[in-house]
């Protein structure tokens, strides 16, 4: 890696049993010192991701507001785009865009959208990002693909403009090979994911047998000379902060029918004392360029003190 990019923390959270309560965590992640506060986007038991980062972000001062990610097929592209300037407008340049293709069978079938095979997502998510980039762009939109035809000369006005210029910076997660690559050539985050099965029941394990540097050879290899300007993130599957972190690992690896050395190296099972995971997050970077980490909500109070040596530096 030519550049170490400095730490960042996110949160990712979903739930909520009142408004009160989640501007009180958006409040919380917001001094815990993390930069992020990150919100999925699914039909499960949780909020809705527009109106919670909305609520979110007015509600701190500094903290970044992000969706991680929004699926494509639950919203035409220039309604994603025009939420993501409204958001950015409201927060004062504080949303980061998150995009995906899509992959969670069960919700497709209960919305009654046809879950094509993911080389059709996958190609309609490729159309829906570069019309979301012509949308941030100076002139009107005007795109014709197998899966879009917008014309923005009439009927379509950019409105809000975004504060961030030229645009939110937009983050894509995936984990096959083409997504990775399409996310080389228009991302400034990319979120390097656990592929997932194919028949959309859930993250595919035996994926992490594909190198994290397979990954982001193929990242880097698409990205060509833009790739010192790419940030890269991982969401962690857990983080436990435990004197016992070999106990922890082979709970997970038994779980996982992996080997215990798999899930102890990886940047997705984050297990240690603080100075341990200190030094797993410094060796991510200095051999992936890992910089961003998100951490999902049960573990972000124990995993502050960390968030705190690193962020910045």
């Amino acid at each position: 890696m030519t550049e170490k990019k400095p730490f960042r923390f996110g949160v990712l959270s979903s739930n909520a049993i009142s408004g009160q309560e989640w501007m009180e965590k958006a409040k919380r992640v917001e001094e815990l010192g993390y930069s992020t506060l990150l919100v999925s986007d699914h039909f499960v038991e949780q909020i809705s991701v527009t109106p919670a980062l909305t609520a979110a972000a007015i509600s701190t001062k500094k903290l970044r507001v992000g969706s991680i990610v929004s699926c494509n097929d639950f919203r035409h592209p220039i309604l994603l785009a025009k939420e993501a300037a409204t958001i950015d407008l409201l927060s004062n340049g504080r949303f980061e865009l998150g995009m995906g293709a899509g992959w969670m069978k069960n919700e497709y079938d209960a919305l009654g959208i046809p879950f094509d095979r993911a080389g059709v997502r996958v190609s309609r998510f490729e159309e829906a990002l570069q019309i979301v980039l012509q949308y941030f762009g100076d002139n009107p939109v005007d795109f014709s693909g197998k899966h879009y035809t917008v014309k923005g000369n009439g009927g379509l006005d950019k409105i809000p403009r975004p504060i961030q210029k030229p645009r939110p910076p937009i983050l894509v997660g995936g984990g096959g090979k083409r997504l990775l690559s399409i996310a080389a050539l228009f991302a400034d985050i990319i979120g390097i994911a656990i592929k997932t099965r194919a028949d959309g029941t859930g993250p595919d394990f035996t994926d992490m047998a594909i190198s994290l540097k397979q990954k982001i050879d193929w990242i880097q290899a698409a990205a060509g000379e833009r790739f010192d300007e790419i940030e890269l993130n991982v969401l962690a599957v857990t983080a436990v902060v435990s004197d016992d972190a070999e106990s922890v690992a082979e709970q997970w690896a038994k779980r996982l029918s992996a080997p215990t050395e798999a899930i102890s190296d990886s940047p997705y099972f984050l297990f240690g004392d603080e100075e341990q995971i200190v030094e797993k997050l410094q060796s991510f970077r200095e051999r992936y360029g890992l910089s961003y980490f998100a951490i999902r909500e049960p573990f972000f109070e124990t995993f502050a003190p960390i968030v705190k040596r690193l962020t910045g530096k």
